[in-house]
C-alpha cells in the first residue's frame, strides 16, 4: 500500500512556513520507486494566530483526504495544532507516527499578569503531548521550559488538577534545532573591512511588545543624549497595523542615524543588511531559538542579547555577548562606540559558535529520519 507522510501546518508563515519548505524539499531527494513516499501538505494562511490554535483542527479533519488506497506512515504537526482535537476527529489518523514540532511554548510566553494566559493555549500544548508519539522542540531552553512549567501552569486550574503528566511526556521530548538554510546566506556579498569610525548596529524581530523594543530603543536614544552619535540603525523585522508606539517615537528620535526601518520584502536585501552590519542586538523578553540572531551572527555581526531565554544556549561560546540588564546593553555599547576599530579586531565570532548544528546541510538527515525517509539521494 503506498506510504504517505502528512505535513500540517496551521500557521504557514514567518519560521513555521521555513521549516515546512525544507521538510518538503526532502522528498525532491527521496529515491523513486513504487515504495517511495509522498508527501501530503495541509496548510492555513499564517494569519490570526489565536484562532488557528483554536480552530484548525476542524478545518483539518474536513479537508484532509481520508486514507483509502493509501496510508499515512507519518504526520509531522507544528505546536500550533490542536493535534488531540484533530486525532479525536479523525481516527483514520491514529495510526501513523505523530510528530509535534515546537516552535515555541505558550506555557511560558509572556503576559502582564498570570491571570491575562488564556488557559486554553498551552493546555492544547499539553493535551497534543499526551497523543504524538514523537515531541520535539527547536532548542533545550524550550524543551526544558515546558516540562518544568507544567505544573505551576496547572495552578490556574481550580480542582481536580491532573498528576504525573511531565512523566509521560518527558520520554517522547528530545531537541531537533530549527534547521536554517546557509547557503542562501554564503550567496551574498560578503562586506568589506571597513574603515569608518563609525558601527552599524541592527534589530531584525518583529514589531511586537514581546521583543521588548523600548529597552533598544531607549538605550539608543541614551547614548545620543550623552553624545555618542556614531552608529547607525537598520531596524527590520515583520510589522503590523498596531505597532507599539515606541517605533514611531523612534523614528522621530532616532531620525538622523537610521539607514533602515521596515521590513525588507526581498531576502537577499535582508542578508545584504546584516552583512553590513557590525552588531546585532536583541532585548526579548520572549524567545525559544532567534532565527534572526543566528542568521545575523553568521553574516558577521557580533551578537549582543540577555542573559536568559534561549541566548546562553546558542550564544554562551561567544565571549562578551551576553548583557544582564539595560545598563549592562548601555556601557557594551558606549565601549564599542568608544573605539569601533578595536571592537571590529577582536569581535570575529564565526571561529567560535558551531553553526553546523543549526545548519540544514546538516540537521536534514535527522529530519529525514523522524519522517521516516531511509532514501534519501
Amino acid at each position: 500500500m503506498k506510504k504517505k507522510v502528512l505535513l500540517i501546518e496551521p500557521y504557514y508563515a514567518g519560521s513555521h512556513k521555513v521549516l515546512i519548505d525544507l521538510l518538503c524539499s526532502l522528498f525532491d531527494s527521496c529515491s523513486e520507486g513504487e515504495d517511495a513516499p509522498e508527501v501530503h501538505l495541509a496548510t492555513m494562511t499564517g494569519k490570526k494566530w489565536h484562532w488557528r490554535a483554536r480552530t484548525s483542527a476542524l478545518h483539518f479533519a474536513q479537508t484532509i483526504p481520508i486514507a483509502q488506497d493509501f496510508v499515512y506512515e507519518t504526520i509531522f504537526a507544528s505546536c500550533v495544532l490542536p493535534l488531540h482535537e484533530l486525532l479525536a476527529l479523525r481516527p483514520d489518523l491514529v495510526n501513523g507516527k505523530k510528530i509535534l514540532y515546537f516552535h515555541e511554548n505558550q506555557l511560558v510566553y509572556p503576559r502582564r499578569k498570570i491571570k491575562d494566559r488564556d488557559f486554553q493555549y498551552g493546555y492544547n500544548q499539553i493535551m497534543s503531548c499526551l497523543v504524538a508519539d514523537v515531541v520535539l522542540f527547536n532548542s533545550n531552553f524550550n524543551k526544558d521550559s515546558f516540562l518544568s512549567s507544567m505544573k505551576s501552569f496547572f495552578k490556574l486550574q481550580p480542582d481536580y488538577r491532573p498528576k504525573n503528566l511531565r512523566e509521560s511526556i518527558e520520554p517522547k521530548c528530545r531537541v531537533l534545532y530549527f534547521p536554517i538554510d546557509f547557503t542562501k546566506i554564503e550567496n551574498i556579498m560578503p562586506r568589506e573591512d571597513p574603515s569608518w569610525n563609525e558601527i552599524r548596529i541592527v534589530w531584525p524581530h518583529r514589531w511586537e511588545y514581546d521583543k521588548n523594543p523600548e529597552m533598544f530603543f531607549n538605550t539608543m536614544v541614551r547614548l545620543v543624549g550623552e553624545g555618542i552619535t556614531n552608529f547607525r540603525l537598520s531596524v527590520l523585522g515583520e510589522n503590523f497595523a498596531d505597532n507599539p508606539p515606541i517605533f514611531d517615537e523612534a523614528k522621530t528620535l532616532l531620525k538622523d542615524y537610521i539607514i533602515h526601518f521596515g521590513y525588507l520584502n526581498s531576502k537577499d536585501e535582508y542578508y545584504q543588511v546584516l552583512r553590513q552590519s557590525d552588531i546585532v542586538i536583541s532585548t526579548a523578553d520572549h524567545e525559544f531559538f532567534g532565527v534572526a540572531m543566528v542568521e545575523a551572527t553568521f553574516c558577521g555581526c557580533f551578537p549582543l542579547c540577555p542573559n536568559s531565554l534561549v541566548y546562553p544556549e546558542i550564544f554562551s561560546s561567544c565571549p562578551g555577548s551576553l548583557f544582564k540588564s539595560a545598563d549592562d546593553l548601555y556601557l557594551i555599547l558606549k565601549k564599542v562606540l568608544a573605539d569601533p576599530i578595536t571592537f571590529r579586531k577582536n569581535s570575529k565570532t564565526a571561529s567560535v559558535i558551531d553553526f553546523n548544528k543549526f545548519d540544514w546541510a546538516t540537521l536534514k538527515l535527522n529530519f529525514a529520519q523522524e519522517l521516516l525517509l531511509d532514501d534519501l539521494g
